[in-house]
């Protein structure tokens, strides 16, 4: 290296540490006098008089001359006076191919206790979203290997789709679905705000041997600090990015979003932000697209993503899965009537839409589609009439059509967990059921 460019990283180096003292804890915030810091930066507490171990925090606000924190663990043993140093740095994480196959935490570190592995590269965790003038347009369609998706919701890389269901509709096992069934060069899966158990039989059950090989997961469970369960949004996003960026594509995945609204919900409770609608903070409809933006095309990759929404009480215009609907490029909706019936994966094709597969799909196959919807929508509208016996065959054509063809259709529209169907096959599937009837 030439010595004026040695000089030049010496000048800027820091050779400062900057400390502070805690004043006073409450509830999950931490009041500090001191050191000189900035919002996002990350800062390490020693609770202990030896400063033998530290506890990560991150600014999150300020109160008159006081820094306000909030840790990444619990905070039973720091007390009045504990030291507080400042990195000067926002939180970073590390990213590389050698963690394909591994469970991380929200640091992006294994959560078997195995040490990271050597020659990853650090990657901030909060970089800002593409230029949108920068964006390639989406032209190709992503094979995601779930027959309903593949044909009547035509998925394009770098498009991202929310998954919109209450709890037990099925989310986690189409997640797996995909995950196992897609040609992506990768798949990157944020579990946010899980059950421990849920974790390892996400893991075991619905991904599997054959899905992990090509998966890196983040995860943070529900009985982890608020930050940590935003910041596994984060860096779970930070290393998707990271191969997108080695031109890769690849497949997001994060479940679920309306946990981490709920996240950021606490944080900026703690912070002193009024609660909105339904108790949501400001920060939470400001966070939201600066997150979900991040992923999508750029010059080099693509990240395509599928975010799953917690919808209360199956309620799908509720605050956070109404702002998420609003910034996404699609919708698909797991309605549990379906589910009750054994439909699965229980995709309401009538309350779901791709918003690019107009531009990506070929006229044949989206005139197919459009048939099917047609033909789904006269059956389901006079289902209650064809139950009840009160329908009489003749009456009128379109629905005679449709109740010719909806035993059909409902075997196009259910999938065997392990069953897997390439982006061909279900196209050329749909086309056959609509041209011949069968298939």
């Amino acid at each position: 290296m030439e010595t004026s460019k040695m000089i030049d990283l010496i000048d800027q180096l820091d050779s400062f540490k900057r400390y502070g003292k805690v004043a006073r804890v409450i509830g999950l915030m931490i009041e500090s006098r001191g050191p000189k810091s900035s919002i996002g930066e990350l800062c390490y507490i020693y609770p202990g008089v030896k400063m033998d171990r530290r506890i990560p925090a991150e600014v999150v606000g300020f109160k008159d001359e006081n820094i306000l924190l909030m840790p990444f663990s619990p905070v039973t043993e720091i007390s009045p006076g504990s030291i507080v140093e400042s990195t000067s740095e926002p939180m970073t994480v590390k990213a590389g191919p050698e963690l394909i196959g591994k469970v991380l935490n929200a640091f992006g570190e294994p959560m078997n206790m195995e040490g990271l592995p050597a020659g990853l590269t650090p990657v901030p965790s909060d970089p800002p979203p593409p230029n949108p003038m920068e964006r390639p347009t989406i032209e190709e369609p992503m094979e995601v290997g779930v027959r309903v998706i593949d044909s009547l919701l035509t998925v394009g890389k770098g498009q991202r789709v929310g998954i919109f269901a209450g709890s037990g509709v099925g989310k986690s096992t189409l997640m797996g679905m995909i995950a196992r069934n897609t040609n992506a060069d990768i798949n990157v899966i944020a579990l946010v705000g899980e059950r421990g158990r849920e974790i390892k039989e996400f893991v075991d059950r619905d991904l599997g041997p054959r899905g992990l090989r090509n998966s890196i997961i983040v995860a943070a469970t529900s009985d982890q600090p608020a930050l940590m369960r935003l910041k596994a949004a984060y860096t779970a996003t930070a290393i998707a990015e990271f191969f997108r960026d080695k031109g890769a594509n690849v497949m997001f995945m994060m479940d679920s979003v309306t946990r981490v609204a709920m996240a950021q919900r606490e944080i900026g409770l703690a912070v002193g932000e009024p609660p909105t609608t339904k108790g949501y903070t400001p920060s939470v409809f400001a966070i939201l697209p600066k997150l979900l933006e991040r992923t999508g095309t750029n010059k080099k990759g693509t990240i395509t993503s599928f975010y799953t929404v917690l919808v209360d009480g199956d309620d799908m215009n509720e605050p956070i899965a109404d702002t998420v609907r609003g910034i996404l490029d699609g919708h698909i909706v797991l309605d549990r009537q379906l589910a009750h019936k054994g439909q699965f994966p229980a995709i309401n094709v009538n309350k779901s839409i791709s918003r690019v597969m107009n531009h990506i799909a070929d006229s044949e196959h989206r005139k197919s589609a459009s048939r099917l919807r047609e033909l789904l929508t006269a059956y389901l509208e006079a289902e209650d009439l064809i139950n009840i016996g009160a329908y009489k065959r003749g009456a009128s054509p379109d629905i005679d059509l449709a109740v010719q063809y909806y035993p059909k259709i409902l075997r196009f529209l259910k999938q065997e967990t392990d069953e897997k169907i390439t982006f061909e096959n279900s196209i050329s599937q749909l086309k056959e059921l609509i041209g011949t009837g069968d298939f």
